[in-house]
């Protein structure tokens, strides 16, 4: 550690050319790091380094790093978006780490998310999802409309915060069955609970549990691993209206 504080770490990284590469763990030297470098940054400076010496630089995801987008997933250390609770990586800073730390940083390890290049990894299957069900196709009008239809409080308020899930994929990570609950339960409460969901509610239960089925994701069995990972502290009740809106789909389609 230098008077200014600065430290190295060793970074010890999933490298996968392609995939269908064979992948192994690479480690790298990061010196010079500042503590309040966020994770990506100094990702960053490491791929830096990297292309000096000749070297392909790491592939990760990342857009907004203000924890909106979703798309910087990684395993840090065998924690699904590091060790900050409710947090996305981009929002990790290197005050976590001390001087002459390891960094284990791997992909998310799920079949439904098949590495693509290193650390990026497909999560096409989450769009599929929604495409099955995720949306509505009634005309709610334009900006100056918002306020025309009635909706309760305590109903607008759990559909604000399932709506908050930004469909990084954390919840199938860490879930041991693999599973999209969490996700597929955030999509469906928040538009089950207004009234603008409702002509396609039937529809939306089904079609989304169907593309579960189909893209390979597990069952649900309440460890709550998805609800502690979630970045936006998404709850898993949202998954017991999910089962409950999937049972109301399948009496109504009998009739």
């Amino acid at each position: 550690m230098n008077e200014q504080g600065n430290f190295s770490v060793t970074v010890r990284v999933w490298r996968q050319a392609g995939p269908e590469e064979p992948g192994k763990m690479v480690s790298y030297p990061v010196r010079d790091v500042s503590p309040d470098m966020s994770f990506l940054e100094m990702l960053d400076i490491l791929n830096d380094n990297l292309l000096k010496t000749g070297e392909q630089p790491i592939t990760f995801e990342s857009d907004c790093r203000e924890g909106i987008c979703g798309s910087c997933g990684l395993v840090v250390n065998g924690d699904v978006h590091g060790p900050d609770e409710h947090s996305t990586v981009c929002q990790l800073h290197m005050r976590r780490f001390k001087n002459g730390d390891v960094i284990t940083v791997e992909p998310w390890r799920v079949k439904t998310f098949p590495v693509l290049k290193d650390l990026a990894v497909d999560r096409s299957a989450l769009d599929r999802l929604i495409a099955a069900g995720g949306f509505i196709s009634t005309d709610t009008g334009a900006a100056q409309d918002a306020n025309s239809v009635a909706v309760e409080k305590d109903d607008a308020e759990e559909a604000m915060d399932a709506a908050a899930c930004i469909g990084c994929g954390a919840c199938v990570v860490a879930c041991p069955n693999g599973a999209a609950m969490l996700f597929t339960g955030a999509k469906v409460s928040h538009l089950a609970l207004l009234p603008q969901g409702g002509p396609q509610r039937t529809q939306r239960a089904l079609g989304m549990v169907a593309a579960m089925d189909r893209e390979g994701f597990g069952n649900c069995s309440n460890e709550y691993e998805c609800e502690a990972v979630c970045p936006k502290d998404v709850k898993a009740a949202n998954i017991a209206r999910l089962n409950r809106e999937f049972l109301l789909a399948n009496l109504t389609a009998k009739r």
